[in-house]
């Protein structure tokens, strides 16, 4: 078998593996806003994500005792080392994680989970713009595709009759991409060095610490009402944040980069589509057209740097 079509199965594989995982992000978005209905968003997150770093620490578990024996004095110090490295990095991408999962979280008392399904999507073209301030410079098509982004979330968020009266949920949404973009970059930055389900395990136990500090300050927590959502709790938390990361971690190991982000985007999409199949969530004309517009920019700058890289090598063609 050639290793063009080795690598085109491959690509295949780690898409449908990612396409997988953006299903259950999306469909994430319902059980979110059904935990809503009986509890405050500082005990839902708190939980749900405390329950994704359970199970990723029965995974670590399992890792350690299937793979951990047969290692030699160095490995095991090697291995403490990066362990602790990941702690480190994880305790600080915990924060930023913690801002933007509340953020979202508290968007559910305002909003529909379609629209925030959406608007959180932006942080796929924030974390390039935001890469400027680190000295990485996009290509000029992200511009367009930032253009296009913003015009969607007009038509998706605002009323033209009532122009400054946004929603509160859409904009803490907004705030939410701005956070998750942030998030992102602090991910990249560390991940090289690091363990990365020894760092997500980290970065959801700091998150879900800090959030039921959260819940016993500022809420009142009951345990029957926790009991009445623990079906939505446990699904946004074992199966979102534990399996869904782990066939992320999976699938990016077998797709290439642009794939990969293009099978992830799809997380809005199916934001919507279960929102309106198992919630009832329905939008007007003028906020599908801001939909279309947002997903077509998203989608756009996920393949922006290829698409860039052909018209330049075309162009210094056409000059030779």
């Amino acid at each position: 078998m050639s290793s063009g079509s080795e690598k085109a199965r491959s690509n295949v594989k780690g898409a449908l593996i990612l396409m997988f995982a953006s299903t259950i992000w999306g469909t994430s978005f319902v059980a979110q806003s059904q935990g809503m209905e009986r509890i405050e968003a500082f005990t839902f997150n708190g939980i749900r994500t405390l329950m994704g770093a359970a199970f990723l620490l029965i995974y670590l578990f399992l890792r350690r005792t299937l793979f951990g024996h047969g290692l030699d004095d160095a490995e095991r110090a090697a291995r403490r080392e990066k362990t602790l490295r990941s702690v480190k990095s994880g305790l600080i991408v915990g924060v930023f994680l913690f801002i933007a999962s509340n953020l979202q979280q508290f968007a559910f008392i305002y909003t529909t989970a379609g629209k925030i399904a959406f608007i959180t999507a932006l942080y796929m073209f924030f974390v390039p713009v935001f890469g400027l301030f680190l000295g990485k410079r996009p290509n000029p098509l992200v511009w367009v595709c930032v253009s296009v982004g913003f015009l969607g979330l007009y038509f998706l968020s605002i009323d033209p009759a009532e122009p400054w009266n946004i929603n509160r949920g859409d904009f803490l949404a907004f705030l939410c991409a701005i956070a998750y973009a942030v998030h992102i970059l602090t991910v990249e930055h560390f991940a090289a060095d690091t363990d990365g389900v020894t760092l997500s395990f980290t970065q959801f136990t700091v998150s879900g610490v800090v959030s039921c500090l959260m819940m016993f300050i500022f809420e009142t927590p009951n345990i029957p009402d926790i009991h009445a959502v623990i079906l939505p709790l446990l699904y946004s938390g074992v199966v979102s944040c534990g399996i869904a990361f782990t066939l992320q971690v999976i699938g990016q190991k077998y797709a290439e980069a642009t794939v990969a982000s293009l099978a992830m985007c799809m997380e809005s999409v199916f934001g919507v589509i279960s929102a309106a199949i198992i919630l009832g969530d329905r939008m007007n004309s003028r906020e599908t057209v801001g939909c279309i517009l947002m997903f077509a920019a998203i989608t756009f700058s996920q393949i922006s740097d290829l698409l860039w890289s052909r018209i330049r090598r075309a162009r210094e063609r056409s000059i030779s």
